[in-house]
């Protein structure tokens, strides 16, 4: 139903000698010192993997018929098994940065910021979250007025990844662009391109893990763009985004898998040569039975991921609801963000000491996890869909 083709196996093999190569050998130095590495974002680039959703027309290599969405995944799992940060930025810059102007752009507006996205030349993000305005994002407080034939936007942004860098383009943001006729908010997706007066980038934050990706809140003072800037419909960017969001679940599922085959990995071969009491503490009960654990997380980790991400492929070619891809979405990435977060404790129990140390990767994955259970709707957001899903009043 759902098993990697060897097309997608051989892919992998490529993304994970990536990986190793350039990225591996440099992550411990990244993280330390809270560098972004402007540099692989084009390497990225040309391998292909910002343009594997993305049609030919624009740069990229999508073909329906060899599960575009489920190479996406494949690759942000490996990039994940080395670096979580590293993971979230090509899962932001595809998932959250690409998307949606690809998804509801005009041509003008694919035209002008694709070509150089798929490219690696450039990247783009997303702006939903706000201070004050999280999960419940139909309380959006930024506002978008329509004046003249210009858009003049006031409001901010928190969380956004991939909105800082040297080289990002555009942020895609929601506003409030007025009232619906039953007195709601009408949210609208409006494109601010970096350099716009009146768009400021926060300084990054200092945040506990994903110390490697690029995270800054975002102020608007009267930034002003063109009224074409307008991404869709107006009035359509709560659904939009909510449609981005299920996408980006199935992607952070995936990130989440690579991280907790990591850990699978590490504390097996820690577990084979770590000597106490004269013999491997792998034949051990007490740690042999845990790191099973990790191999039942890995395995089921991995069978709801690319369920989801299948079913998102059958889903795009009408043969599934998008309900069912929503509640598959929640599934899997409520399970793999959470079983990271035990993963990592239990690969850092397994280390002891070792594992407190920033001299071993698992402490890195360790500070790197916890994010995995907020970003992309938090775990008790994940429980209310699936809720939802069931016919519950939730």
């Amino acid at each position: 139903m759902f098993e990697l083709s060897q097309h997608h196996e051989d892919f992998r093999a490529m993304v994970r000698d990536f990986a190793e190569r350039e990225v591996a050998p440099y992550v411990a130095q990244w993280d330390r010192e809270h560098h972004f590495p402007t540099d692989l974002v084009p390497k990225m680039g040309e391998l292909g993997l910002f343009g594997l959703v993305v049609p030919e027309e624009f740069g990229g290599s999508a073909d329906p018929e060899s599960g575009p969405f489920t190479a996406l995944c494949v690759a942000i799992e490996e990039l994940g098994r080395v670096d979580q940060s590293i993971g979230i930025t090509l899962s932001a810059g595809v998932g959250l940065g690409i998307n949606p102007i690809l998804t509801y752009g005009s041509a003008a507006q694919k035209e002008r910021f694709l070509p150089d996205l798929v490219a690696g030349r450039a990247l783009a993000a997303f702006g939903l979250t706000e201070p004050d305005a999280g999960s419940d994002a139909g309380a959006s407080r930024t506002r978008a007025t329509l004046d003249g034939e210009e858009w003049v936007v006031n409001g901010a942004k928190a969380f956004i990844t991939n909105s800082g860098t040297d080289i990002t383009s555009v942020v895609t943001v929601t506003a409030r662009t007025g009232d619906t006729k039953d007195g709601r908010p009408e949210i609208s997706a409006i494109m601010i391109p970096s350099g716009t007066p009146g768009f400021e980038v926060a300084p990054a934050y200092d945040k506990l893990g994903w110390n490697i990706s690029d995270t800054h809140g975002l102020n608007f003072t009267n930034a002003r763009v063109p009224q074409e800037n307008l991404l869709g419909e107006r009035g359509s960017g709560f659904k939009q985004f909510l449609k981005t969001l299920d996408d980006g679940r199935i992607a952070i599922s995936a990130l989440a898998l690579g991280l907790i085959t990591r850990m699978r990995e590490e504390a097996t071969a820690y577990a084979n040569t770590r000597i106490a009491f004269g013999r491997p503490i792998g034949a051990n009960q007490g740690v042999s039975f845990q790191i099973a654990d990790l191999a039942m997380m890995e395995e089921a980790g991995r069978l709801l991921t690319y369920k989801a991400a299948h079913l998102k492929g059958e889903q795009e070619q009408g043969r599934r609801s998008v309900a069912e891809v929503k509640q598959a979405a929640a599934i899997a990435k409520l399970y793999t963000s959470e079983a990271a977060v035990t993963a990592t404790r239990i690969a850092t129990q397994i280390f002891g000491g070792n594992g407190f140390m920033e001299e071993y990767p698992v402490a890195r994955f360790y500070r790197d996890a916890k994010i995995l259970e907020i970003g992309e709707g938090t775990s008790q957001v994940q429980r209310m869909v699936i809720a939802r899903n069931l016919g519950l009043p939730s």
